[in-house]
């Protein structure tokens, strides 16, 4: 009998011989672990070159457009996490959980989809019954969704999903649509952890590679907490995987390809820090090296980082008070080479104790489209012109 039956079927309590056996996988595989960063830079083949050539400096103009809130599913109070897909014909798909709360047992993966100016009403793709069911094992609570839509089409949708204990337990799952979201089928879990393959979370977008593939960034959870990133190829298939720094305070990556081989990550920070986390990879997201942090403060919440077709760079993130958790400001800054940072505009600005988080930001046409998570009740969007005036570079 395997660990996830004897869960699923309800074991309430180790035995001695089964406890001790269990500390010692654990020991090994946290072994495991620290042997497979020990040799991260050489456990796989030199990726695709990512980004495109730096272009001249442009003075970049937002006016907001519209300011919504995506129709919730009925019965369902609590939402959050919302995540942002680009389809063909400058159509895009918004997916989220909700449920009475996080965690709880009716907690769903949402999907509404955005079409001529108007978004549609939220339909479920991923529960925890049909995710047990395609699985052939229990699961135990649904969380952040991550999603990116390849060259083909098709909709591949990142779940994290848990069948023992908190989020530090977390897998993958990945599942695939082929007709835009119509309809999903799980496809793997991923294969990110030697750790009994848990306690990884993905939160933030995927970004998109010349051969038509893309890297998923994703985070460690269990004890030190550090980022990672997932490569594909443009079939769906994980190609490598890799620890982002050294850090073990840092989590929920956000990425974005800068110019040739150069990507950098910025992570959430857990640490007494406060400050907003980065790193840099100068060969394509092999090797990475830890990087002071931005003079920007992070009390422990998610941002977004989206790199502009025209050049630049914009930034979602939280401004914070001495609060740990603050989330009642949400700021957009850009920054022409996504090194120097300035802000533009406050996206929302509430009172203490109000909740404006978990950003995700797609670019569709001439409009940049912000979505983020509305007091844990709804998913706010708005949507922004995209003006630009040459400069000098």
């Amino acid at each position: 009998m395997t660990l996830w039956t004897t869960l699923r079927h309800g074991t309430s309590a180790w035995p001695p011989l089964r406890t001790a056996l269990l500390v010692s996988l654990l020991g090994a595989g946290l072994l495991a672990e620290g042997v497979r960063w020990s040799t991260a830079g050489n456990a796989h083949p030199p990726p695709a070159a990512a980004g495109v050539p730096a272009q001249p400096t442009q003075h970049l103009t937002l006016s907001k457009r519209s300011s919504s809130l995506i129709d919730m599913p009925a019965g369902a109070p609590a939402a959050h996490a919302s995540a942002l897909a680009v389809l063909p014909g400058d159509e895009m798909l918004a997916f989220w959980f909700a449920g009475s709360r996080e965690s709880g047992p009716d907690v769903q993966i949402y999907s509404s989809r955005w079409t001529n100016g108007d978004w549609g009403p939220a339909r479920p793709v991923a529960s925890r019954e049909s995710l047990g069911d395609a699985l052939g094992f229990a699961v135990r609570r649904i969380g952040n969704p991550a999603a990116w839509v390849d060259r083909e089409g098709r909709v591949n949708l990142f779940v994290v999903a848990t069948g023992l204990g908190g989020w530090a337990a977390s897998r993958v799952v990945h599942l695939v649509s082929r007709d835009q979201g119509a309809s999903y089928e799980v496809r793997r879990v991923l294969p990110m952890s030697p750790l009994f393959n848990t306690s990884v979370l993905v939160r933030t977008t995927p970004v998109g590679l010349p051969d038509g593939g893309w890297w998923l960034p994703a985070h460690f959870e269990l004890g030190n907490k550090y980022p990672l990133i997932m490569s594909f190829d443009p079939d769906g298939e994980p190609r490598w995987i890799a620890r982002i720094g050294e850090r073990t305070t840092a989590l929920q990556p956000a990425l974005a390809a800068i110019s040739g081989r150069e990507v950098r990550a910025w992570m959430r920070d857990v640490s007494e820090q406060r400050r907003l986390q980065q790193a840099v990879s100068r060969d394509g997201g092999a090797t990475w090296e830890d990087l002071p942090a931005l003079d920007l403060s992070n009390e422990d919440n998610s941002v977004a980082v989206l790199k502009l077709r025209r050049g630049g760079f914009v930034l979602l993130h939280n401004v914070g008070s001495d609060t740990r958790g603050a989330r009642n400001v949400l700021r957009l800054s850009v920054s022409d080479d996504a090194r120097r940072w300035s802000p533009a505009f406050d996206v929302v600005a509430g009172q203490p104790g109000d909740e404006y988080s978990y950003p995700s930001v797609q670019e569709v046409g001439n409009e940049l489209h912000v979505t983020y998570t509305h007091q844990r009740r709804a998913i706010a969007h708005q949507v922004f012109e995209l003006q630009y005036e040459a400069g000098t570079p």
